[in-house]
């Protein structure tokens, strides 16, 4: 059986951000590492500051575009076309 967890890598160790599930303590474990989805700001042009603010006035937006309805414009232009 196989399972994914979330973990995060810190001084040497791998934290479980969610406890695995039906797993016993001594299991065997494959750890694979994914890259960062940091932004780079000063390549975008905008300051620590500046994304701060930004993202402070679109806090009010987080709930409605995450939600599952929002999917279809993952692909829009598709969706548009399809009707």
């Amino acid at each position: 059986m196989v399972s994914q967890v979330k973990g995060i890598y810190h001084q040497g160790w791998i934290e479980l951000i969610e406890p695995p599930d039906d797993w016993v303590e001594g299991s065997s474990v494959v750890v694979t590492f994914v890259g960062s989805n940091e932004i780079n700001l000063e390549a975008q042009g905008i300051t620590q500051e500046e994304a701060g603010r930004l993202r402070e006035s679109l806090a009010s937006f987080a709930e409605d575009w995450e939600s599952p309805e929002m999917s279809v414009y993952d692909n829009y232009d598709a969706a548009k076309t399809n009707g």
